[in-house]
């Protein structure tokens, strides 16, 4: 596996910040945030660099009952071609639910959420790799992600499912210590446990990232700085064996650069201080076609995870065996999640709401559950307001400034072609519309 060094998630925010950090010798990007024709000048010049630019998916889903849709595929295939990458990067989770597999509406959930740790959902998760490998220029590499919630009757730990995962696909592992804390707080696992039974040899690279504590519950919140309980889970590994990479994610409340460049060399002390050395023989991928048929795993799989995600996001009953208080916890946070993301993909949804902004999508997210992307949800939350929704939490709906800026921003934006100044332009799109409503 290539060596990386020590990396840093590059975001349009701290950009130039990157660029003027020393010692960086990669960077990570989110995939769906990057258009492979027109890649920001500030990655541009990092690659003229020699840095190295991995792209990490968040939207595919491969943990899911589906076969991965191939449209994504062939996207982070684009990006990785054009960012001239060593390998691209995703997640072991599910991200959506319903649809054929279920007979019911497909359900987004806007959100990395976790897999049980089941026969079935291997297996399921296993195809779903190799589909993913062989639409790929680049090797593919996944990673366990935090949870709040845990599934009843799961058959492995987690290190367990990642080395069967590894041994049956080839897929290298991208390991997220942060995430091992998380689910130590939130699911009583011992890192240290998980660690001996990765198989370390598999590891692409590690993710370090800060989160917070509240009421008992871990939030992986990539907007905190790195405790010292993730250093030390990173020092663990990297007793164990020298990680190819290691990169510190922070993706919102960005602090000072001089901040970062400190946190960045806490992770560099973790590692020296494990001393990790690679070992002789060991796990080796065996990567060897499986005949297990996935049609049933993945029907089952469909039913819980739809079942699943429906109580968490349109309010259906609790799936037997789960924790209702963590379920409920894990709503509030995709909601608010929803909410937070919704107003960076429309800014000016909250100038126009102003204070009212927050509150009335959370209203709103009670009763709409995602079914596309944050974009159509936007436009969803607007329309519902323009039908009669309160516009303030005070329910000064009649306020006609707020609502005259909110349909001139619906209009705007939930047409095929962005508006014309033009009167009569104008007049003809808004005829047309009457006329297909009857």
């Amino acid at each position: 596996m290539e060596r990386l060094g020590t990396g840093i998630g590059w975001r349009p925010e701290i950009a130039d910040a990157v660029e003027g950090m020393p010692g960086i010798d990669w960077v990570e990007v989110v995939a769906e945030n990057v258009c492979p024709g027109h890649l920001p000048e500030s990655l541009r010049r990092l690659r003229e660099r020699g840095v190295t630019v991995v792209p990490h998916g968040v939207s595919l889903g491969l943990g899911g009952a589906e076969r991965p849709d191939a449209g994504r595929l062939q996207s982070l295939a684009e990006r990785a071609e054009a960012l001239g990458s060593p390998l691209v990067t995703e997640h072991i989770a599910f991200v959506r639910a319903g649809g054929p597999l279920t007979a019911s509406p497909r359900l987004e959930a806007g959100h990395l959420l976790p897999v049980p740790r089941t026969r079935d959902a291997l297996d399921v998760l296993c195809e779903n790799i190799r589909i993913a490998q062989d639409a790929l220029p680049v090797p593919l590499a996944v990673e366990n992600i935090a949870a709040l919630i845990s599934w009843p009757g799961e058959e492995m730990t987690e290190g367990q499912f990642l080395y069967d995962l590894a041994d049956r696909t080839g897929v290298r592992l991208l390991i997220d210590v942060a995430n091992l804390h998380t689910n130590h707080v939130n699911r009583d696992e011992d890192p240290a446990e998980a660690l001996a039974e990765l198989p370390l040899e598999a590891i692409a690279y590690v993710h370090v990232a800060g989160g917070f504590e509240r009421d008992g519950v871990w939030h992986d919140s990539h907007a905190h700085p790195v405790p010292r309980p993730v250093l030390d889970i990173l020092t663990d590994l990297a007793s164990r064996v020298s990680p190819p990479g290691v990169l510190l994610e922070r993706d919102e409340n960005f602090p000072e650069p001089a901040e970062l460049e400190g946190e960045l060399g806490a992770i560099r002390e973790a590692v020296e201080k494990g001393g990790g050395v690679r070992a002789d023989g060991g796990w080796r991928a065996a990567a060897e076609p499986s005949s297990v048929s996935t049609g049933p795993a993945r029907q089952r799989l469909a039913l819980a995870q739809t079942a699943l995600l429906s109580a968490l996001v349109a309010g259906t009953p609790v799936p037997e065996g789960f924790d209702r208080v963590r379920l409920g916890v894990q709503a509030r946070a995709l909601a608010g999640k929803r909410a937070d993301v919704v107003a960076k993909v429309a800014p000016e949804l909250p100038v126009i709401l102003g204070a009212g902004y927050r509150p009335a999508f959370l209203r709103y997210a009670q009763g709409s559950p995602m079914t596309d992307g944050y974009r159509r949800d936007a436009l969803s939350f607007a329309e519902r307001l323009l039908l009669g929704g309160e516009l303030s939490p005070a329910g000064e709906s009649g306020d006609a400034r707020v609502r005259r800026e909110l349909r001139e921003w619906w209009l705007e934006r939930s047409g095929p072609a962005p508006r014309s100044r033009r009167p009569a332009v104008r007049l003809a799109r808004a005829t047309r519309r009457v006329l297909l409503r009857r």
